[in-house]
């Protein structure tokens, strides 16, 4: 048999399950693919891929589905992902375009890639990593309630309310304030707890107690800020492939929920020339997601963040893998300006 061949009709198997959802024969491929042999041919070759663990025979179907072992030869055998059409890219850029801030910008992110794929889409904040504090307010909204700005260079704004004992008259609140830039303007996310606790140490007694809680507070919204939290959008596509799983899509769901097993195995993807990522299927049988295939890109800088979509393994790569990358592209494009 030869390899070339052998490739071509593993690509047409993959193809016409992925669309029908039908185990695949040979005379189907046949007729369906200008593969230039005969059914028995194709039989032949069929039986070498079977006997090479790339494609089965679930129950006694005389058709074939891919494993995930084939479906990982499949992608590795792409040798590059196709461009998006021009009104696909139109489209995301108009649609990205029209974020007011980061928060909006990811969801926006995740809503227009689980439309583009029909998988689940997941993305990740920013990650802190070198962003630093590019200002923080106090507001007084009344009686002893004090609200903290806090906006980093990530561009996510974000604020807490706070009480304080007593209101504090204006040239206290302009001084604390004052303080407070001095303390912690322009520091690394990591460094503003301490340039908090320094800005207590150094306040008169008169703003001795406001300036304690306000210094919580700012050691607070920068843990929060650096939080890898993740954006979804798109469970209820998994829903339609209910019957790709074997078990139940319930553990999926709570991994998916429960987000510490999707921001531990984004880190750890990495992407290849193409620049995607794509992890099919798992052996570990205490994996929630070993039924699943995700593909991921990171996006930003230094590319340090992901993105991606989680889906059964049966799942259209081609078009999945040129949608990752070319949202992640845009998006580091929207971020960048």
């Amino acid at each position: 048999m030869s390899q070339p061949r052998r490739a071509e009709i593993l690509r047409a198997i993959v193809e016409d399950y992925v669309h029908s959802r039908e185990p695949v024969g040979s005379k189907a491929l046949v007729e369906r693919h200008q593969l230039g042999v005969s059914s028995a041919t194709v039989r032949n070759d069929m039986a070498a891929l079977e006997e090479d663990g790339l494609i089965v025979a679930p129950h006694t179907s005389s058709g074939r589905i891919p494993t995930d072992k084939g479906y990982r030869t499949f992608v590795d055998q792409i040798a590059s992902v196709r461009p998006l059409s021009s009104p696909q890219k139109r489209a995301i850029q108009s649609f990205l375009d029209g974020a007011d801030d980061l928060d909006d910008a990811m969801e926006r992110t995740v809503r227009l890639l689980a439309q583009l794929t029909h998988q689940v889409a997941v993305i990740q904040y920013p990650a802190a990593s070198g962003t630093t504090l590019r200002h923080v307010e106090l507001v007084d909204v009344g009686g002893t309630s004090l609200l903290v700005v806090f906006i980093p260079t990530s561009g996510r704004v974000l604020q807490r309310i706070v009480e304080v004992s007593r209101a504090l008259p204006e040239d206290e609140l302009m001084e604390l304030r004052a303080r407070v830039l001095a303390s912690v303007m322009g520091r690394p996310l990591e460094d503003v707890p301490a340039g908090a606790s320094n800005l207590v140490r150094q306040l008169p007694p008169e703003l001795a107690e406001a300036g304690t809680v306000v210094a919580e507070a700012l050691a607070a919204l920068a843990a929060s800020s650096e939080d890898h939290r993740l954006v979804m959008a798109g469970t209820a596509n998994l829903a339609r492939f209910s019957g790709d799983f074997a078990l139940s899509i319930g553990p999926v769901l709570e991994a998916l929920e429960e987000q510490v097993v999707m921001l531990r195995l984004l880190s750890e993807m990495q992407q290849d020339v193409r620049g995607v990522a794509v992890r099919i299927g798992s052996d570990s049988t205490d994996d929630p997601l070993a039924e699943t295939s995700v593909v991921a890109t990171g996006y930003g800088p230094e590319s340090v963040s992901k993105l991606g979509v989680v889906g059964p393994t049966r799942m259209d790569y081609p078009s999945t893998m040129a949608a990752v990358r070319a949202v992640a592209r845009y998006l580091s494009h929207t971020l960048g300006e």
